[in-house]
């Protein structure tokens, strides 16, 4: 028997991932067909399943990959075939999303469908800009339209002299393109000249930029702006409030634009803080981690992990890949015997700690292999001892080649590999090659390299940040000399430094 399908509607949300309901993180996540619009935030896209089906059906003003029409067969299409679909749309996908037509397409095919609402641009837009859509000393009603439509048509179904005449807050988007006409059928239509208005482009994002002005100016403040969409537009009193309240804006990193290079697993994290603090980041991983090629070699030394004195971890990505394989082979974490254990950095040590193990050694400041080393020499004696190192297969020999000057009997464990990244499911480096970027961070010597093995152009003015002496050295081998070293070499220091270079 066939399983029948289902359609969700899902809100998407304004573009700060983290205004994405939980509800629709789930609707992705499970998704057999995911069908989305240009105004998502593309990192959505990393949630789908690995096989999931990725339609971009390219809702954009005057640049429609998929006509409504279109986009309403191919969702009945995909739910009758018995997928669960997924139909991401930005915002809010029955604030001015069509999602009501969708609905209707749906409900007449006769197929099961889910509405999932989503945070509009319309209300999330002018909070990110500090501007409150209600207020009790300017307004108690709001209104909300479409400025798609031309004004100066007679066929449009807005009343601008009506609209003009309401109390209240007016919000409207897709009014960017006929902003002059819009503002002058509000003052024709009897609305102050000098009634405040403000224009959030990119709103919740890090892209994000607000104009001011009046009715009567906004229009030559746009063009003079080059001022483009999508864009949201708040008119009202409630506009005066932003001078108090504009806190998105303010943010230590706002107005910067960051690459991260890390892996995708791994970029989350750094990607969280720079966009906490106000960056527009750009995730464009260079690298992949992979099994080791000696899988069989691999299994074997973890199997016997419980015979050493010590373990040696020099990369979260180690911590990680060895406990899977220890996990696949023993149930009791008794069965890693007692083991000393040793961490180059707070990155690997906080790993090792999720496993709920203690780190006994790690070097005070020096996050490099030299520092790893210089550790064990100022502390207990290794001599005769086994020490077992997890490493990947690229991994400098400095740790191998130190402790067994110390007199320590040293194995490798290649636990992985790091090969280039070769997918870009977001377009990031399409939009790296468009719009450039202020920083581009680098956390490995491998970063670097497979960065440059991608063959994009350095942006124009753009600089490279290091996180630490290894990661320079390979960046000045490419001609680049960073901007900073992080210090210490672990990701708070990197983030410190950016904030530093930020806000010199």
């Amino acid at each position: 028997m066939s399983t029948p399908g289902i359609c969700y509607l899902v809100g998407a949300g304004p573009g700060d991932l983290g205004l994405v309901t939980l509800r629709a993180k789930e609707c992705v996540e499970m998704a057999d067909v995911l069908v989305y619009d240009a105004l998502s935030s593309p990192e959505i896209l990393r949630w789908a399943k690995k096989d999931c089906e990725k339609i971009n059906v390219g809702k954009r003003a005057k640049d429609h990959t998929l006509s409504q029409e279109g986009i309403n067969a191919l969702i009945v299409e995909k739910t009758q075939a018995g997928k669960k679909v997924v139909r991401l749309k930005g915002g809010d996908p029955m604030i001015f999303g069509r999602g009501g037509e969708e609905a209707a397409e749906l409900a007449a095919a006769g197929v099961t469908f889910e509405i999932v609402p989503g945070i509009s641009s319309t209300i999330g837009g002018p909070t990110y800009a500090g501007i409150p859509v209600t207020h009790r000393d300017h307004c108690s009603q709001l209104t909300i339209f479409t400025g798609h439509e031309d004004p100066t048509k007679g066929e449009s179904s807005i009343d601008y002299g009506h609209l003009a005449k309401t109390p209240g807050t007016k919000v409207f988007v897709m009014g960017v393109s006929r902003l002059r006409e819009i503002s002058a059928a509000f003052i024709a239509g009897g609305a102050d000249a000098a009634t405040p208005i403000a224009l959030t482009r990119w709103a919740t994002t890090g892209s994000q930029k607000t104009i001011t002005g009046t009715l009567a100016d906004i229009a030559d403040t746009a063009e003079k702006e080059n001022f483009g969409s999508p864009a949201v537009a708040v008119i009202g009193g409630v506009v005066n409030e932003r001078e108090k309240i504009n806190w998105f804006e303010k943010r230590p990193l706002f107005g910067k634009r960051i690459v991260v290079t890390r892996t995708r697993e791994q970029a989350g994290g750094l990607s969280r803080e720079l966009a906490g603090l106000g960056a527009d980041v750009i995730e464009l991983p260079t690298i992949r981690i992979e099994l080791p090629d000696d899988k069989r070699e691999f299994a074997e030394m973890v199997t016997h992990a419980h015979e050493y004195d010590w373990l040696i971890f020099t990369s979260p990505n180690g911590v990680e890949r060895f406990f899977e394989a220890f996990f696949a082979t023993y149930e009791d974490a008794r069965s890693l015997g007692n083991p000393r254990i040793a961490v180059i950095g707070p990155g690997t040590a906080q790993k090792v700690r999720e496993y709920r193990l203690a780190v006994d050694l790690m070097p005070e400041k020096n996050f490099v292999a030299e520092g790893l080393v210089e550790a064990f020499t100022n502390g207990d004696s290794v001599e005769n001892l086994t020490l077992l190192w997890v490493r990947g297969s690229e991994a400098r020999d400095v740790v191998f080649e130190g402790l067994t000057a110390l007199g320590a009997i040293v194995d490798e464990c290649v636990a992985y590999k790091t090969v280039p990244e070769t997918e870009d499911p977001t377009g990031a480096a399409a939009r790296l090659s468009e719009d450039g970027a202020d920083l581009i961070t680098f956390t490995s010597a491998s970063t670097v390299d497979n960065f440059f093995k991608l063959g994009l152009p350095w942006p124009e003015g753009c600089v490279a940040g290091s996180i630490g002496p290894v990661t320079t050295e390979a960046l000045k081998k490419h001609d680049i000399k960073p901007a900073f070293e992080a210090k210490p070499s672990d990701i708070p220091g990197l983030v410190a430094a950016i904030r530093s270079w930020a806000n010199p």
